[in-house]
């Protein structure tokens, strides 16, 4: 447990030097946009790759497979959850469908994987992908149609569903490179030494640029602008109590191995998307109560984590 403390507050030493970089002005929000684009886009999809071909076999891989059943209904299950919440606790009419959405969807890749490899090692990413395979469907589904009701006037279009995105978001390079990573695990056909090289080399940036990103996003907010009010306290409610438990009380119905579990819960109990106010703002939604839930959620999760890691580790 002690070691897994440790591990955590490196995540969080990594973030607080992107956050002084950025006050220092070496990062600013163009900074935040390239690092996202490199992870999703370039690092990711080779980490991805390099731990399927590296860490799994056939059986390996059946046995991870079978168990995205658990967090796609324990994500069904918590949305509704957050239906109820937010009509018994009477959130306003513009912000509704925002914080459903946060209540619900977690930030599974630049907080997520970050915090699963430090725990865990590199043999907790193919599980947290599975995770963010669900996690990302009702994101770009569910939750955008949420979020634009928050619109009553209308004033841009509203979002609507589209098996078009929808493809273009579960068809993204991390989705790929974890694909081609299992095409070529089935074969059994060794990766070339300079492939493999080449995927480590890069892929590795993964987690320090991420948690770069979640330093700039915390300074460019600031604290002056944040607001605290009982829709941002139950955001943080449904990120860091109602979700984890609702995937540790479904395991016992959908049993999945220990450490996949694990891995599974602490990717529930993640802060918001990152791309919420940019989403709320582009929508016309309330991107204050957005980027306000945002910010109180991650540091939020500076108590949260050891909480969840004493209960459930």
């Amino acid at each position: 447990m002690i070691a897994a403390y440790l591990n955590i507050l490196v995540v969080f030493a990594i973030i607080l030097v992107g956050y002084v970089l950025t006050q220092v002005k070496w990062f600013d929000n163009k900074t935040a946009d390239l690092f996202s684009k490199l992870v999703l886009n370039v690092t990711l999809p080779l980490s991805m790759f390099l731990n399927m071909t590296e860490k799994f076999n056939r059986h390996d891989f059946l046995e991870l497979f079978s168990g995205i059943l658990l967090p796609f209904v324990s994500i069904i299950v918590t949305f509704f959850i957050s239906l109820a919440y937010s009509r018994i606790t009477k959130v306003e009419r513009t912000r509704r469908g925002s914080f459903q959405t946060m209540f619900t969807a977690a930030n599974t890749i630049f907080m997520g994987l970050p915090v699963n490899m430090a725990i865990f090692g590199e043999k907790a990413i193919p599980f947290a992908l599975l995770y963010y395979i669900c996690n990302t469907t009702f994101f770009f589904t569910i939750g955008i149609m949420m979020i634009s009701s928050d619109n009553p006037e209308n004033h841009l279009n509203p979002a609507s569903f589209s098996f078009k995105k929808l493809a273009k978001q579960l068809l993204s390079p991390a989705i790929m490179g974890f694909i081609v990573g299992i095409m070529w695990m089935l074969t059994d056909i060794p990766v070339p030494k300079p492939i493999n090289d080449f995927a480590s080399y890069i892929g590795g940036m993964t987690t320090a640029l991420s948690l770069f990103v979640i330093g700039i996003i915390i300074y460019q907010t600031g604290f002056k602008k944040l607001q605290m009010d009982k829709d941002v306290a139950g955001v943080l409610i449904g990120r860091y109590i109602i979700s984890p438990l609702v995937v540790f009380g479904l395991s016992f119905i959908i049993p999945v191995p220990s450490l996949m579990l694990k891995v599974f819960i602490l990717q529930s109990a993640m802060p918001v998307q990152n791309a919420m106010p940019i989403l709320a703002r582009g929508y016309g939604a309330d991107s204050k109560f957005a980027t306000s839930a945002l910010t109180y959620s991650i540091l939020g999760y500076f108590i949260f984590i050891f909480i969840i890691l004493s209960i459930f580790f």
